[in-house]
C-alpha cells in the first residue's frame, strides 16, 4: 500500500473554493515554482564536489615530470655530465623502440584511455554529497548530508504511533519510506507517516525534489 505526499496535500486542499483569483494564484504558484527550481539548480551546482582525488595525482605526476625536465635542461646548459645521463638512457631505451612494436602500441593505448578518462572527469559533474536546503538569504548555500537526511526522516516516521520501524531510501527523485507496523487499519498510519515526513522536509527546507512514497508492511520487524 503506497501513497505520495502530493496525494495527501491534494486531498487536504481539494475542499477549498476556486474563485476568480484562481488564475492569479496559479501564475504566482508557477513563478514561485520556477524560482524554487532556479535556487535548487544553483545550490546543486555549487555543492558539487571537486575532482580532488583525480586532480592531485595528475598534478603531482605532471609537476614531477616538468621539474625533472627543467633540472636536466639547466644541467645541459651548464655543461654538467650528469644531465646527459637521462637523455642517454632515453635514447638507448625508448629511442630504440619501433612504432610497430607491441609495447609502443600498448603505451599509446594506455595514454589515450587515461586522457579520455581525465577529460570525462573534468567535463561530467560529480554527484553532490549534500542535499541543498532552502536558505533565507539568496546569497547563501547550505546543505545536509544524505545520511543525515535519511536519519532525520526515519526518526520522523518512527515517531508516528503504531510504527515499529522505518527505513528511508533517497532515490533519484523520490524519497521512499518503508514502515513496519502491526496496525489493523493501515490507512490512517499511512497518512500520518506521510504527513510527518512531509512536515520534517518542510521544516528542514529540503530541496530534494520529487515525491515522497510511503510503503507499509503489516508485520513487526523486531
Amino acid at each position: 500500500m503506497t501513497t505520495t505526499l502530493q496525494d495527501i496535500l491534494a486531498g487536504s486542499g481539494s475542499g477549498g473554493g476556486s474563485g476568480g483569483g484562481g488564475s492569479g494564484s496559479g501564475s504566482a504558484g508557477k513563478a514561485a515554482g520556477e524560482q524554487f527550481q532556479e535556487v535548487r539548480r544553483r545550490s546543486l551546482r555549487l555543492l558539487r564536489p571537486g575532482r580532488t582525488p583525480a586532480g592531485v595525482p595528475a598534478a603531482l605526476v605532471v609537476a614531477a615530470l616538468l621539474s625533472l625536465s627543467a633540472s636536466t635542461t639547466v644541467g645541459l646548459l651548464m655543461g654538467s655530465p650528469v644531465a646527459r645521463e637521462p637523455y642517454r638512457l632515453l635514447v638507448e631505451g625508448v629511442g630504440a623502440w619501433r612504432w610497430s612494436d607491441p609495447a609502443v602500441f600498448a603505451v599509446a593505448a594506455l595514454a589515450m584511455v587515461a586522457g579520455a578518462t581525465m577529460l570525462a572527469l573534468a567535463v561530467v559533474p560529480g554527484r553532490p554529497r549534500l542535499v541543498p536546503l532552502e536558505p533565507g538569504d539568496p546569497h547563501l548555500v547550505i546543505g545536509i548530508t544524505r545520511s543525515g537526511l535519511r536519519r532525520t526522516l526515519r526518526e520522523a516516521a518512527e515517531s508516528v504511533e503504531e510504527v515499529n520501524q522505518a527505513r528511508v531510501r533517497l532515490a533519484s527523485r523520490v524519497v521512499e519510506v518503508t514502515v513496519f507496523t502491526d496496525a489493523e487499519r493501515t490507512g490512517p498510519v499511512l497518512r500520518r507517516v506521510g504527513a510527518a515526513v512531509g512536515d520534517r522536509l518542510a521544516g528542514l527546507g529540503s530541496m530534494y525534489g520529487g515525491d515522497v512514497t510511503v510503503r507499509l508492511c503489516r508485520r513487526s520487524s523486531r
